[in-house]
């Protein structure tokens, strides 16, 4: 179970079903929720038993955005209380967002943000690498929301990307909690390989073994590539219904990502349904 959910807190026009996604979340897995929103300042700025950084950030600048970031936790208060969560707090934290959701995933067990949307007046092009960033420096999963729709359910029917590959193996050890209670898990391959490493002789039946054996209602599939693995994954989820979608989120240089498809970047950038992400 996930007994610690951090949400990210912001003024971008997708927050509340954000929110309501998070709230449903945290009431299934019977979770406290912390609605985290950032000043924007670096922690690094501040000095020891200071409220406000000096020599470095104006003091009227440090006052704005502190008082804005209150002001969006005020709005997700409101909403959080008309949610009736049982658990939930409002932190309002001296740092920016990719320090500041880093250092908070270190005490969580999910951290859940949003999809980068350039289009939003409140964001425009600021942290379009956010998600990325938490993903590959945070400490756990990451639960990345569409920018765009609501969202009814999530974790009834769900696909789990799998390679055989480490970060795939983190992905799924990591969603237990939700993969326990969904109702139908498939486990998807995109143009897997017979053999005695990665995919198995078999490819699948090792891995649905293992999540059988946790009570997972699980079923394997192999998926033709059609072009992009991201988009081949993306495609399946909307095929079967998926309203999560688990994959492991690869790491490399620009050109390693030119070369190997860049599936992680195409899922970020284009998925229309939650996404949990483990590096």
């Amino acid at each position: 179970m996930y007994k610690t959910i951090i949400l990210h807190a912001d003024a971008s026009r997708s927050a509340p079903a954000r929110l309501k996604l998070a709230a449903m979340l945290a009431e299934q897995q019977q979770a406290h929720l912390v609605c985290a929103a950032m000043t924007g300042i670096s922690r690094f700025v501040y000095h020891r038993h200071e409220a406000f950084p000096r020599n470095v950030v104006r003091a009227d600048l440090a006052e704005l955005v502190t008082a804005r970031a209150a002001q969006v936790l005020e709005q997700h208060a409101r909403l959080a209380a008309s949610l009736g969560l049982p658990s939930c707090e409002q932190r309002l934290v001296n740092d920016d967002a990719y320090g500041g959701l880093v250092m908070q995933s270190r005490y969580a067990d999910l951290i859940i943000l949003g999809q980068a949307d350039r289009d939003d007046p409140a964001t425009g092009a600021l942290q379009q690498d956010l998600p990325q960033y938490v993903i590959l420096n945070g400490c756990g999963p990451v639960l990345q929301v569409p920018f765009a729709g609501e969202f009814a359910s999530i974790g009834k029917t769900v696909v789990v990307a799998w390679d055989g590959s480490l970060q795939a193996a983190r992905a799924i050890a990591q969603s237990m909690p939700l993969l326990a209670k969904a109702g139908r898990v498939v486990v998807a391959m995109v143009d897997p390989v017979s053999g005695a490493d990665d995919h198995g002789e078999e490819p699948g039946a090792d891995i649905a073994l293992h999540l059988a054996r946790h009570g997972v209602k699980v079923e394997a599939c192999s998926v033709p590539s059609e072009g992009d693995v991201g988009e081949t994954l993306l495609q399946t989820a909307d095929r079967v219904g998926a309203d999560l979608l688990v994959m492991g989120a690869y790491g490399h240089s620009r050109l390693q990502e030119i070369m190997l498809g860049g599936a992680t970047r195409t899922v970020l950038n284009t998925a229309t349904l939650p996404v949990l992400f483990c590096h």
